[in-house]
Formats: structure tokens, C-alpha cells, sequence
């Protein structure tokens, strides 16, 4: 269960369900890497302004759930535009702004659909020595109570496929 916090800027009501931290596991995977299991928490947090900070942070673990050590880390912005949604539509307009360090930073657009979040690369920023990433594509939903989502990419010569897919459940601040 979550409570919306009196401050919440009306701009993302669309977001509120995620608010707080999120932890579970999932699998990453692709043609270029070995296929691992992960442990991630993800936080969602606002300070009353019109957007939403979000961090990810994730472990490999092996099939006990035993930490191995440090994968991806992520952090942005997720921005709702509600002044932009179209009159005969309920989909709310979504720009996620990311840093990864494996050198680029990422603009996604989307769109807010109840608790359904899908968003896709539309700008790529890297320094020299970054990754080959061309694009990605992310799909989140609540489910249960639980935080489902896809993340597909188009990297290292690949066409765009699965990468990474996790449940997450909801977890205390810490």
C-alpha cells in the first residue's frame, strides 16, 4: 500500500504508484553477455516540483540468491506532461531523461497509461570511449501489487531484443 505525499506536484499523479523504493530479481541477458540473474532496487522520489527522480541500482546473484557483486547502475528524471495529453485520449505524456555510466545519457519518450509506463529512445548523448548503444525500448506495469518490467535494447550490432526483465516489490527506504 502507498499514501500520495500532500506535496506531490498534480503534474505526476500519474506516477504516484511508484513512489518509494521497489527491490526484487530478474534475469539479464543478450547475445553479446552471459545469461545472469540480478537483484535490483529501484527508488522513486519527488520533492513537490513537476517530475520524478529515479535511481536503479543492481547485484548479480547466483541461484541462491547469494550477492556475486555489482552490475548497472542508472539514474534520471521521469517527467509527466499532462498539459500535452490529447483531448481524446487517457494516455499522459512521458519524457525520462538517463545517465549510465557506461558513458551516454539517454532521452526516452512515452506515454502514462494508468499503471502501465512504456517509453523509447528518441536521443543518445555519449562520450568516446561509451558503449555501442543505439536504443532501447521499456515496458512497466503493475501487476499484483508488483512492479513488472521489460527493458529491450539495440547494442554491439544486435537488432533491438530483450535485455534485462525484473519483479519488484515494494520495499522500506533506506
Amino acid at each position: 500500500m502507498f499514501e500520495i505525499p500532500p506535496n506531490l506536484h498534480e503534474a505526476n499523479m500519474g506516477l504516484a504508484f511508484l513512489l518509494g523504493a521497489w527491490e526484487g530479481e530478474g534475469v539479464v541477458e543478450y547475445p553479446t553477455i552471459e545469461r545472469r540473474l540480478f537483484k535490483q532496487r529501484v527508488e522513486f522520489s519527488q520533492n513537490s516540483k513537476p517530475f520524478v527522480h529515479y535511481l536503479s541500482r543492481s547485484w548479480e546473484i547466483d541461484q541462491a540468491g547469494t550477492v556475486l557483486g555489482p552490475l548497472n547502475m542508472e539514474t534520471g528524471f521521469w517527467r509527466p506532461r499532462p498539459m500535452d495529453k490529447a483531448e481524446d485520449s487517457d494516455a499522459i505524456p512521458l519524457e525520462v531523461l538517463l545517465s549510465h555510466p557506461t558513458g551516454f545519457l539517454e532521452a526516452m519518450l512515452g506515454e502514462i497509461r494508468g499503471p502501465r509506463i512504456e517509453v523509447a529512445t528518441t536521443g543518445l548523448l555519449k562520450v568516446e570511449s561509451a558503449k555501442d548503444y543505439r536504443r532501447g525500448h521499456r515496458l512497466y506495469g503493475l501487476v499484483n501489487g508488483e512492479l513488472m518490467w521489460v527493458y529491450e535494447m539495440e547494442a554491439m550490432g544486435e537488432p533491438l531484443q530483450a535485455h534485462i526483465s525484473a519483479a519488484l516489490k515494494r520495499a522500506p527506504a533506506e
